[in-house]
């Protein structure tokens, strides 16, 4: 019996708690969420500070937004609710003042609690970007698989791994891991809201259909391969990893050491330090207690996405065949039937399916063409209409037929374009030629580093490499385009790194020289990038 109300007095207190915690969100669905945000955002500007009213009235009128127009008494209702859902906390600094009208301007002051922070970091984070389409970190799942690789080595090794190094490396490899599946999770949930739109139109399809085939394929392939060798060094990890961690613990205890001096804290440890974090990170790569793994959970939503891609698929195809399917149309309008008085539903065919009454037009017939009044009007010549009678009964003309459409002023327009374009490639093969022998004493426009970078794939694509006893051999390959008359040569130096400046950018190339001419001229032997 007392078990069962110690338990529930736990339960009673545990839902009091999250419901005090969950208050710390009233303010981002108040009516006023936006001057609520302001004020948050100006305590969130920074650290350890306690600020009064007028401190934040000066902050306020500085940002120029939805908190500047507050007055005092307005900011101290919007601080006291604050402070009530938790967002905010009574600053216990003394307050120091010259005179009494000071003191009481100053004696309220406020600072901002942990979990006021966490909310509003959260919320400013999903205002940010939360319909924008993030890009997957898969290069951390090769990070993370060196990492464990390298951990599993130090564990094994004889006398145990050095705790430092092994806390360095742990540290690295869950920041890591958690930036990579934060991002997967962020990336699906964008694909599977635009999948699930059925507006689509071709030009949208078209560029998820690459998306799909391509870079979620891409995705899938990297996890796939690299998911069965974390794997296994995670079974390599696991016997030694509570020896490991309680090395790490004895070697630097952290914040973790106020759990045990003083109880009633709690402390929140870093990533890699607690076995749950390492349960966490396998059940991600592995099939444990009957679950699927993270990794399966992805093939099954990479599947689901080409499903409603396809579904998407055969709703356009319906739809250009005319073959689109009206059931439900067809169904309301059988209930409209059905609910109609007689003349509503006269009313209602006639909308719906067009069918008028007959309407009797005087057109005289061809007087060359005699048809006898047995046949039949669906087998019988058809006699033309004109346009002027047939939708506005009239036979007279109406207005003037129009001019043809003047498509000179669009014509000129991409004549300009096409001239200007032309000329920036040319001055982008004016500034390569340049350029050609100091390539690390120029920093390239983009453009020609866009026309390099062009001539180097074509020449790279048509290089054919021979072996010898010792390395791969690349003979002098070119590549030209007649038009801006300029030719890129390339051949490879071992041991030489070329770098490539830009505005955009630097680009690094090892063991390879690159020299650009004129295509009229000969070709380049050796230049130095």
């Amino acid at each position: 019996m007392e078990g069962n109300e110690r338990k529930t007095a736990d339960g009673e207190e545990a839902g009091a708690e999250a419901w005090q915690r969950l208050s710390a969100y009233a303010y981002l669905s108040a009516p006023e969420r936006l001057e609520y945000v302001a004020v948050m955002r100006v305590f969130c500007g920074t650290l350890l500070a306690d600020l009064s009213v007028p401190d934040l009235l000066a902050r306020l009128a500085e940002t120029d937004g939805p908190g500047a127009a507050l007055d005092a008494e307005t900011l101290t209702r919007r601080l006291e609710e604050l402070v009530r859902w938790g967002n905010l906390l009574r600053s216990t600094h003394t307050v120091r003042a010259t005179s009494i009208a000071e003191y009481q301007r100053s004696r309220s002051r406020y600072q901002l609690s942990k979990l006021g922070e966490r909310v509003q970091r959260d919320a400013d984070e999903v205002l940010a970007g939360a319909d924008a389409a993030r890009e997957v970190s898969s290069e951390l799942l090769a990070l993370v698989d060196r990492g464990l690789r390298e951990i599993a080595a130090m564990a094994a090794a004889p006398g145990g791994a050095d705790p430092q190094q092994a806390l360095e490396r742990i540290s690295t490899l869950f920041v890591q891991f958690a930036e990579f599946a934060e991002s997967v999770r962020d990336f699906y949930a964008y694909l599977g809201q635009v999948l699930a739109r059925y507006d689509l139109d071709s030009a949208e399809y078209q560029g998820f259909k690459e998306l799909l085939l391509d870079y979620v394929e891409a995705i899938t392939e990297d996890v796939s391969f690299r998911a069965p060798r974390i794997a296994a060094h995670l079974d390599t990890i696991w016997p030694h990893l509570p020896a490991l961690l309680a090395r790490i613990d004895a070697h630097a205890a952290g914040i973790g050491a106020l759990a045990d001096g003083l109880p009633e804290t709690r402390v929140q440890r870093s990533r890699g330090r607690d076995s749950a974090d390492w349960e966490g990170l396998r059940e991600w790569f592995t099939v444990t207690g009957g679950h699927s793994s993270q990794v399966d959970q992805l093939r099954d939503a990479t599947l689901r996405a080409l499903q409603s891609l396809l579904a998407n698929a055969k709703r356009m195809l319906r739809s250009a065949s005319g073959a689109m399917s009206r059931r439900k149309d067809l169904l309301r309008l059988a209930a409209w039937f059905d609910a109609a008085e007689p003349e509503e539903a006269h009313d209602l065919a006639v909308a719906a399916f067009g069918l008028y009454g007959a309407r009797h037009l005087g057109v005289a017939p061809d007087p060359d063409r005699s048809v006898p009044a047995y046949v039949s009007w669906w087998t019988g010549p058809v006699v033309e209409v004109p346009v002027a009678l047939r939708e506005r009964g009239s036979r007279a003309p109406r207005g003037r037929a129009a001019a043809a459409e003047d498509h000179s002023e669009q014509k000129r327009l991409l004549v300009e374009q096409a001239r200007q374009q032309a000329e920036a490639r040319q001055a982008a093969a004016d500034e390569l030629r340049s350029a050609s022998g100091r390539f690390e004493q120029v920093r390239l426009s983009a453009p020609a580093m866009q026309l390099l970078l062009e001539l180097l794939t074509t020449a790279l694509g048509n290089a054919q490499l021979h072996k010898d006893a010792h390395d791969f051999l690349l003979d002098g390959v070119q590549a030209a385009d007649a038009d801006l008359g300029i030719r890129l040569t390339a051949w490879r130096t071992p041991g030489r790194s070329m770098v490539l400046k830009s505005v955009d950018g630097d680009l690094t190339a090892d063991d390879l020289t690159v020299a650009v001419d004129s295509a009229s001229g000969p070709a380049v032997g050796e230049a130095s990038a």
